[in-house]
């Protein structure tokens, strides 16, 4: 399952909130063992263990979005929808972060 967040940072700008994002999910679900590796500028990848499975997936900057696809087997497809969701949720905060570091303020979109 792919899922885009949109935003209206730099390239440089969205890299570093998704690693800020990925630092917060780690602190907060550090049971799950989440991981990011960057490939290149713009690609990495990024998992999870859970009940002993590794979730692997993929994370990849594109101008404006934050494109995350995690492959999840199907006796784990519940738990897909949370960890999308806690991604999802880590990065808008720090895209929202960003804004407020370059003097904008104000929500992502």
């Amino acid at each position: 399952m792919k899922h885009t967040i949109e935003h209206d940072l730099t390239d440089s700008e969205a890299k570093v909130a998704t690693e800020r994002a990925i630092a917060q999910y780690r602190q907060r679900y550090a049971e799950y063992e989440p991981f990011l590796v960057w490939r290149d500028e713009k690609r990495a990848e990024l998992g999870f263990s859970v009940k002993g499975v590794k979730l692997k997936g993929s994370m990849e900057l594109r101008p404006g979005a934050v494109d995350v696809d995690l492959d999840v087997p199907l006796l784990l497809r519940p738990f897909k929808g949370v960890a999308i969701a806690a991604i999802d949720k880590e990065v808008r905060h720090f895209i929202g972060e960003a804004h407020k570091e370059r003097g904008q303020g104000g929500k992502a979109t």
